[in-house]
């Protein structure tokens, strides 16, 4: 699919999308005669990869990294059971990072409900002085 399909799908901007081929978190797997890029199902999972990553404060490079380790899980080659185990601790790792990152938001979302509670009590209270104006 061209890059048109995948920003929607994704809902990425093309912008987004051409950084993070720029950076190389993902690559177009073919081109079009005419040049345009194509991409894969397995290349909209990538990006989707990365767009849940984005919102919890991952950089490109804590990016870069699990998707290089689940690459190489995923890769026909030979790996050795350590290394296997190596890669599987560092994808363990960012799944702890996540529920970290999960539960702090969780923290945020909690406070940020109890102010607007406090804001619309507060307003509450004034409604009956301002209908008196």
């Amino acid at each position: 699919m061209q890059i048109g399909e995948v920003a929607a799908r994704t809902e990425l901007s093309l912008r987004t999308i051409r950084h993070y081929e720029d950076t190389g978190l993902v690559m177009p797997s073919a081109r079009s005669q005419g040049g345009f890029r194509l991409y894969t199902e397995a290349d909209v999972a990538r990006l989707m990869v990365i767009r849940r990553m984005k919102p919890l404060g991952f950089t490109l490079d804590e990016m870069r990294a699990l998707l290089g380790a689940t690459d190489r899980l995923d890769a026909r080659e030979e790996l050795s059971p350590a290394e296997r185990e190596e890669l599987l601790e560092r994808i363990r790792g960012f799944e702890q990072a996540v529920e970290q990152r999960v539960e702090d938001l969780r923290t945020q979302l909690t406070r940020a409900e109890e102010f607007a509670d406090t804001l619309r009590a507060r307003l509450a209270r004034q409604a009956p002085l301002g209908a008196m104006r």
